[in-house]
């Protein structure tokens, strides 16, 4: 049972004990206040190095509870993950050509497989934190099996950043690590478009891959853990499997198994698991906590999502899950401080009872430089958490 917040004396509510006590269920001395994918207590986050975002990470580092972004690398020095080919290591050859128009960058890659070349395109934007992929790796249950065609190696890590990591968090927050669920990895290797297609057409076909894919995220997450355990790992990709997208027999089939296999895993090691899931949650969040997740984000308000943000805790907290969320990106980057505030008394008045909640956006800005106007909303958003958050 965690302790009553006054049974601590204010002094010693610290970031981390306040995420940890809110992720665990339990009540902290205020509702905890987290600002996303702006890791304030991380030096090699994107956004510490913008100076345009200055002024609002050295708000953040002051007056929030801070999570910093960070998985292990690859011996080379790569961030894991993403640069992976299907969660494989194999040195499968690729080819890279670039070109530059105005601020925009685009790159196309072809990946030489033992049944083909598969071509992927990219774009991204030095004043853009983000990358637009105008054309995915596979078009066709061909090109799926062309990329399942390269050898599997299981990944390796490098934790050796974990040190510096660890030191600048400190006790202000928690370090996270973000992984892809295998539906997630399948789907996302042809358009949104032709991925519905192949699911809801050619499913014994997505199926095959998906379990593929499974075992290879089994094995890399457990040399993951054999390389170093963080506080909270981040499990990313169910929102493809929502209504209206697929229906929620697919959610059970493709998501709920693997999502709870992986959870186990990282609890058998004493991590934590939030899970990440966009959208329209009302007809899966049974299953959501049904997979043993400690937390679930970002909860978005109708109409966005489909659930009031009370039904969402109400129904969560019956679980022992903890609630990330909810006030949305677009309020901060369109809206006024009054609205945002607004805003932040509605979200306290919905979740903040009984403690398990963290108060948090639902995406972050990716633009540089940043807008004077979204600055002046995080610190209303902020600063009216302080207000109307404590206990």
């Amino acid at each position: 049972m965690s302790p009553k917040p006054e049974s601590i004396p204010s002094a010693e509510w610290t970031g981390r004990r306040r995420l940890m006590t809110a992720l665990s269920g339990g009540t902290p001395d205020r509702v905890p206040i987290n600002t996303y994918e702006l890791a304030g207590r991380n030096s090699l986050d994107w956004y510490n190095n913008q100076p345009s975002y200055r002024t609002l990470m050295d708000l953040v580092r002051e007056k929030t509870d801070c999570i910093t972004n960070w998985n292990p690398r690859r011996p080379s020095g790569r961030y894991t993950c993403q640069e992976r080919f299907l969660c494989s290591d194999f040195p499968v050859a690729m080819e890279t050509h670039t070109d530059t128009s105005g601020d925009f960058e685009r790159k196309t890659t072809l990946c030489h497989t033992p049944k083909g070349d598969l071509r992927s395109v990219t774009q991204s934007s030095p004043g853009v934190h983000t990358v637009w992929r105008f054309e995915h790796w596979c078009k066709s249950t061909a090109d799926v099996d062309a990329a399942l065609s390269v050898p599997y190696e299981p990944a390796s890590y490098d934790a050796s950043d974990l040190p510096r990591a660890r030191a600048e968090i400190g006790d202000h927050g928690l370090i996270m690590a973000s992984i892809g669920d295998p539906a997630y990895l399948a789907a996302d290797l042809m358009s949104f478009q032709d991925y519905l297609m192949w699911a809801s057409q050619e499913t014994a076909h997505f199926a095959r891959t998906v379990e593929v894919l499974a075992e290879r995220v089994m094995e890399n997450l457990r040399r993951q853990l054999d390389c170093c355990v963080v506080d909270l790992y981040r499990i990313v990709g169910p929102e493809y499997f929502t209504p209206p997208y697929l229906s929620p027999a697919m959610f059970r089939r493709f998501v709920l198994p693997h999502v709870t296999e992986m959870t186990r895993l990282i609890h058998s090691r004493g991590g934590r698991v939030r899970l990440h899931c966009h959208g329209r949650i009302s007809r899966v969040l049974d299953m959501i906590l049904e997979t043993g997740c400690d937390g679930i984000d970002p909860c978005e308000p109708p109409p966005d999502g489909d659930m009031p943000l009370d039904e969402v805790k109400r129904r969560s907290m019956a679980k022992g899950v903890s609630v990330w969320g909810n006030i949305e990106l677009k309020l901060l980057e369109n809206g006024t401080p009054g609205e945002v505030r607004a805003e932040v008394r509605n979200i306290m008045d919905q979740a903040k009872d009984g403690g398990g909640f963290i108060l948090m956006p639902t995406a972050a800005p990716i633009n540089v430089p940043l807008s004077p106007a979204t600055e002046e909303n995080y610190r209303a958003f902020i600063e009216a958490g302080l207000e109307f958050g404590g206990y």
